[in-house]
Formats: structure tokens, sequence, C-alpha cells
């Protein structure tokens, strides 16, 4: 089918099906070989761009797509559930059209009519999108495609709760540990936005699941992997810190495993895992209402800990915010007093 007739001024509805029924064939197609699957690759190609240049308008930036062509186009990629079928196919098709797929799906989710985003009412109606999206990350080929997508969705909060709300969101306790880098990175990237981007949304999220969560938190602080156990570390004590988080905080610095767990983080040999390390630590000493168990563990190993935290990263000179804190530890552990139960 010759590109120009892809462009041809008939009802923009029609690029949509067409596109649907390509999909079509390469999802039944087993044979990649015939020539029918290979025609159908081509015309994806092609009416992908047809569907982004109408989205976005001509690629020099000559105009600007007329309004009602777009909302044209868009009303045919939801009649024909092209965003779902497009996830479902995106290990099928070519590097390059994976790519003009993100680019078509994020732009969809950006587009506001009135008062409305009509992509994201689309998901809300088929959350299976964003599990799809989400198992992407099984897949080499699709993980970094999906990650993209997924934080492009993760922007909406009432995306944001489908996810938090579903068993697939235990999934990324797994992905980020992934061999492979860019995977475990991307993973991670998205499972921090699910639980930064939305403050009240993630304090109610972390409340109602402690237990769940922090359990599973507690093997990726333990992980083999360097970067997930340094990655991690952080993203905690960023959440600890937020003050919409204050009594997932409080309830998390009265556990003596907690505490244990980041005294021996201190003495990991990374100095950027210590350094994350003290940030959590910090929150236990500072505590004015220590329980008698969070306190017994700080005197027992009083003189140890001064001496650890007096040599502690002494080359950090012009951190003043640090030697400031750590100071301050000191006094604070120097000053603890022993407490009959």
């Amino acid at each position: 089918m010759p590109f120009s007739s892809l462009l041809a001024p008939r009802s923009k509805t029609d690029h949509a099906k067409q596109l649907r029924d390509y999909f079509t064939v390469i999802e039944n197609e087993q044979d990649k070989e015939k020539k029918s699957y290979e025609d159908a690759i081509k015309n994806i190609h092609k009416t992908l761009i047809a569907l982004k240049d109408g989205l976005f308008g001509p690629r020099d930036g000559s105009s600007e797509p007329a309004i009602s062509d777009v909302s044209q186009l868009c009303s045919g990629i939801y009649t024909q559930d092209l965003m779902t079928i497009m996830i479902n196919n995106l290990s099928r098709v070519t590097f390059e059209d994976r790519k003009e797929i993100v680019a078509i799906f994020n732009n969809l989710l950006r587009r506001q009519v009135g008062a409305k985003y009509p992509a994201v009412d689309h998901i809300i109606q088929r959350p299976g999108i964003l599990f799809k999206l989400i198992e992407g990350y099984e897949n080499a080929d699709i993980a970094l495609n999906c990650g993209m997508m997924l934080r492009e969705s993760v922007r909406v909060q009432e995306l944001a709760d489908i996810i938090l709300k579903s068993p697939d969101f235990y999934k990324f306790f797994d992905y980020v540990q992934k061999s492979t880098f860019d995977i475990a990175s991307d993973a991670f990237a998205t499972f921090k936005d699910l639980l930064t981007k939305h403050k009240p949304l993630c304090a109610e999220f972390l409340e109602r699941n402690y237990d769940q969560f922090f359990n599973k938190y507690r093997d990726l602080l333990n992980s083999e992997n360097y970067v997930t156990r340094r990655q991690s570390l952080k993203l905690l004590g960023e959440l600890l810190l937020d003050r919409y988080n204050f009594s997932v905080m409080t309830k998390y610095i009265t556990n003596t495993d907690n505490l244990k767990q980041q005294m021996n983080l201190l003495k990991e040999k990374s100095k950027n895992i210590q350094f994350e390390a003290f940030h959590v630590f910090k929150i236990f000493v500072a505590n004015p209402t220590k329980p008698k168990a969070i306190s017994d563990i700080l005197l027992r190993n009083r003189e140890k800990l001064i001496d650890f935290l007096t040599s502690f990263h002494t080359d950090r000179t012009d951190d003043e915010q640090f030697n400031d804190e750590k100071a301050f530890l000191i006094k604070q552990i120097s000053e603890l007093k022993d407490t009959k139960a």
C-alpha cells in the first residue's frame, strides 16, 4: 500500500482500523517468513508514522495538526483499543516501531480535552494495559520501552493508584534485582516514582501495607546486588524523612530488627552504602521517644558507636550538615541513660 494513501484526507479512524488489522496479521501468523507477515510489519511501520504525524503534526514542524483531525484520530485509537493492541504486540514489532509506540502512547496520556484526559479514562477501564507494561520487564527486548510508558502513566495519580493496589506492584521487588543493569535501574526508577510521585497516596499505601512492604524491602537492603542495595537504602531515607510518611517513619524506627540492620550497613565496605545508612540510622538516634528496646541496643553499643562515629567519614570536611549531624548523634548517644522497664 503506498505511503501516501495512509495520509489521504479520509476518516482518520480508518488509519486506526488499518493498524488493528495489520496487528491481527502478525498475531495470527506464526511463519515470519511469509509475505503476508512481512507486508504487515512494513504497513505497521508506515501506519504508526502516519498516526504519530497525525498527533504531533508534520515532522518538519511546519504546522500544527487540526484539533478536529486529532480528535477524530484519537477517537479511532480508543474505539479500536489500539493502546492495548500496541502494548500486546510490542515484542513483535521492530526496534524503531517500539519507539514510535512509546511516543504515541505517551502523547495520548498527556492529551487533555476540557477537564478530562481521555487516554487516562481509557486505561482506567482497561487496567490490563498497566499490568502488561509491568510484565514487560520480563522481556529484555521491550523492558526499557515499557518502563518509559509506565513512568508516564505513574505521573497520573489514578493510574499509580491502580498499580499500588495490585499484587503486580510487588513484582518490582524482583525486577529491581535483575542481573541486567539497565533493566534493574529502569525498574527501580519506576518503583521510586510509584512511591514518591503522589505523596498522600503513597503514604496511605505504606501505612495500609506496612508489614508486607517492609518485609520485602528488608530483602532489598540485604541484596547481593550492590546497586540495588545502595539505591534502596537511599530511597528508604527519603521515604522516612518525608513528612507525609511520619506515621510510617515512627513505626519503622521502633523496630529493633530495623535498627540492627542499619547498624550492620554502617559497617559495609562501601563508603556510599555507609553514608546512606548513616542517614537512616540518625533517625533512630534522634527520636526523642525511643522505645526501651531501641535505647537498650544503643546503650549496649555506646562506646563502640561513639568510637565508630568519631572516625566515620572524616574526609567529608566540607560537608557541614553531615558533620553537624554526626556531632549531634555522638552527643545523643553519649548522654543516653539506662532506663528501667
